[in-house]
């Protein structure tokens, strides 16, 4: 079979990479342009982009699927696709490009969590049980049948970024086995049952950390947004960022908000009990240990906003 590969983000490099081990035919790969990183904002290849042109592979370079780029997959005399966090919509005209379809993998077990964002809603949600799932790509969002599933245990450290990376290996190999599957004639999609919740990308205020709220609450929020699009508080009219917290409920005392060092910890009470901050980047500066910054911070008054 004939496929093309589209996606963005380092977490589409493994299904790249294994599609590729297991001996299905990569023709081209889709991915967005060259985008500003840095402080200089020096124009970069995407992980994916990066990872094609090493392989030397074709790579199409797009923020849209338009009709000048319609042209040139219609040119690839497609089987199927694969689609791995590309970033982009996949217009109906392109749809209909590959004989076999666009097969997406998609970090969440569907219909739970459909949209831009599956993993960090579910830890903000306090999930206990995640996965991945491939399904055939059609014009609903996240809507079509799914061919296969996985599922992965969230575990009590785990971040965003942790358990997208893990995902990203698992959901590897079910997006090759799919496209296996695929071509003996043995894939069979089922149509997706069960409550359907939704996973809107996140932004900047959805990381800002409400220390009324109850403990459990915060540690999963500051657990869902991190590394992106980050936890963060006010300390001094200043915004600061976070790094992930530990739960202590012994410490029931402190008022939310207010930092308290005790036996070299820093913690900061909430609207049940305390948690114990591991790091903090305060404006301007680097990523510091809680306890370092704390040693050197003014004492008076420490109540994040």
């Amino acid at each position: 079979m004939r496929l093309l590969f589209a996606g963005t983000p380092q977490v589409a490099v493994p299904s790249l990479s294994e599609l590729r081990r297991a001996g299905h035919s990569v023709v081209a790969v889709l991915t967005r342009e060259d985008a500003p990183v840095g402080r200089k904002k020096v124009l970069t290849p995407s992980p994916v982009a990066q990872a094609a042109a090493d392989a030397g592979l074709q790579v199409i370079k797009a923020n849209r699927i338009d009709q000048p780029v319609i042209a040139r997959l219609a040119a690839l005399d497609l089987d199927a696709a694969a689609i791995v966090a590309y970033g982009g919509l996949v217009p109906p005209a392109a749809l209909q490009l590959p004989r076999f379809g666009w097969i997406n993998l998609h970090f969440s077990l569907l219909p739970a969590w459909r949209g831009a964002a599956p993993v960090q809603h579910a830890l903000i949600n306090g999930d206990d049980i995640t996965g991945a799932s491939t399904f055939l790509l059609e014009e609903g969002l996240d809507t079509g049948p799914v061919f296969g599933t996985l599922t992965e245990t969230v575990r009590q450290e785990d971040t965003s970024g942790a358990l997208l990376e893990r995902l990203s290996e698992s959901g590897a190999a079910l997006l090759s086995q799919t496209f296996s599957a695929l071509e003996q004639g043995r894939a069979v999609p089922v149509p997706q049952r069960g409550e359907v919740s939704l996973a809107p990308k996140l932004s900047s205020t959805d990381g800002r950390i409400r220390w009324t709220d109850p403990a459990l609450a915060i540690k999963r929020r500051i657990s869902g947004v991190t590394p992106e699009p980050g936890a963060w508080t006010i300390l001094g009219g200043q915004r600061m960022k976070l790094g992930t917290v530990k739960l202590r409920p012994e410490l029931l005392e402190i008022p939310p908000g207010a930092l308290v060092g005790r036996e070299g910890a820093v913690l900061v009470g909430t609207g049940s009990h305390a948690v114990q901050l591991t790091e903090v980047q305060p404006a301007g500066r680097t990523m510091l240990a809680a306890p370092e910054w704390f040693r050197g911070a003014r004492r008076e008054d420490l109540v994040f906003e």
